[in-house]
């Protein structure tokens, strides 16, 4: 049995907002939201643009993020976004993915 605010098919995640402005709680909702669609849907043309849409809010919320503007002088969201980027092309041909089992 499952308490009344947990269902097998649904589940809350909770995020510590108080420190991000509204447009970056709209970025994580979009976020969460393609994720979710890319992971469950079973159309081809859906899951390679929706790939790509949530690679795009990434990069939007890397830049947006509050240590990117620490210092402006220092670009740090399109350094962290050159280094994202590296590393992902570095792992798409590996054999190996990386596990997340939190």
């Amino acid at each position: 049995s499952y308490p009344m605010s947990c269902s097998p098919k649904k589940k809350s995640l909770e995020i510590k907002i108080e420190d991000l402005n509204p447009q970056q709680v709209r970025l994580l909702k979009s976020i969460n939201s393609m994720l979710t669609h890319i992971m469950t849907t079973k159309e081809e043309d859906e899951y390679f643009d929706g790939s790509s849409e949530l690679l795009r809010l990434v990069a939007s919320a890397i830049k947006k993020a509050n240590f990117s503007k620490t210092d402006e002088n220092i670009k740090y969201g399109q350094q962290a976004l050159e280094f994202c980027v590296d590393t992902l092309t570095d792992q798409v041909y590996e054999e190996n993915v990386i596990k997340y089992d939190n």
